[in-house]
């Protein structure tokens, strides 16, 4: 008699800005019972964004997502909770609330003084996040206080609100190159730093999970926006949510689903498609206290 092949653990990686969350007003309810159902049944949900992690760390909880890792500022930040480090590698009594962070882009200030240099050499017109005042960075984000002064934050990588013509973006990105440096595009700012992406530090998190847990996991991806290709092509099963952005997505993966929702509506709409079958919803009995 055959014996059933035992189903391979899951992951589910997802951006947050215009996907998780909504672009406009960050709100997530949509996406809710979702989330409840993959916590049931024992699923990480990994955020992949351009958040930092200052945001990140309120945010895990109020979206039940705190022993889950993370991937903050598109790849240049790696958050491990206890669960996902290694005994002899990653533990350390003074890491921030247990956890491990792992840093594989360049420092923030050397970004920022070599965006100094490149603005004055090339003549190009452009904001740094770190030259903004709070108050701007609210109006170009919608963030309040608080969250516009955690954005601010940031470890290795810098934003940047682009104002000089296409052609100088190409002498821009390529002068960026020869440094060793890169730019992707978010939902509203430019993001500049080090050789990484979301989909490395993706492939990176897998082959953690494989070193710890033994085996190869399924993965699904969910994201909006250009600075989510690397991530949507690095997955088995991938959603490109409608955006807000009105920036164009091209993503190379045969398992894609395109949604017909923006945001975490959009979310559900991709989760349903890939694993509405696959992934049982909580009996009632589930969701009684104990």
């Amino acid at each position: 008699m055959t014996q059933p092949t035992p189903q391979r653990p899951r992951l589910v990686f997802t951006d947050l800005d215009g996907s998780l969350l909504d672009h406009y007003s960050y709100d997530w309810s949509p996406a809710a019972p979702w989330l409840k159902r993959l916590k049931a049944t024992g699923v990480p949900v990994i955020p992949v964004t351009s958040k930092t992690r200052a945001e990140l760390m309120s945010l895990r909880l109020d979206l039940g997502l705190v022993d889950s890792p993370f991937i903050a500022e598109n790849g240049a930040v790696i958050g491990l909770p206890s669960s996902w480090q290694h005994a002899r590698l990653d533990r350390d009594p003074r890491d921030f609330e247990g956890l491990c962070i792992k840093t594989p882009s360049v420092d923030n200030d050397f970004l920022v003084r070599r965006l100094e240099v490149l603005r004055e050499r090339l003549k190009l017109h452009y904001r740094c996040m770190r030259e903004m005042t709070v108050e701007e960075v609210m109006r170009a984000t919608g963030l309040d206080e608080p969250g516009a002064r955690q954005a601010r934050v940031r470890e290795g990588s810098e934003p940047l609100l682009w104002d000089d013509s296409d052609e100088a973006l190409e002498r821009f990105r390529g002068a960026l190159q020869n440094d060793g440096l890169t730019l992707t595009r978010g939902g509203r700012f430019w993001h500049v730093m080090g050789n990484v992406d979301k989909g490395q530090a993706l492939r990176w998190l897998v082959a953690r999970f494989e070193a710890l847990r033994g085996s190869t996991p399924a993965t699904l991806g969910l994201g909006d926006g250009p600075n989510d290709t690397s991530m949507l092509e690095a997955v088995d099963q991938a959603v490109l949510i409608r955006g807000e952005h009105r920036q164009p997505v091209t993503v190379a993966n045969p398992r894609l689903y395109r949604t017909r929702l923006p945001g975490p509506e959009g979310w559900a709409e991709g989760l349903d498609h890939w694993l509405g079958e696959a992934i049982l919803e909580p009996s009632s009995d589930e969701d009684e206290p104990v």
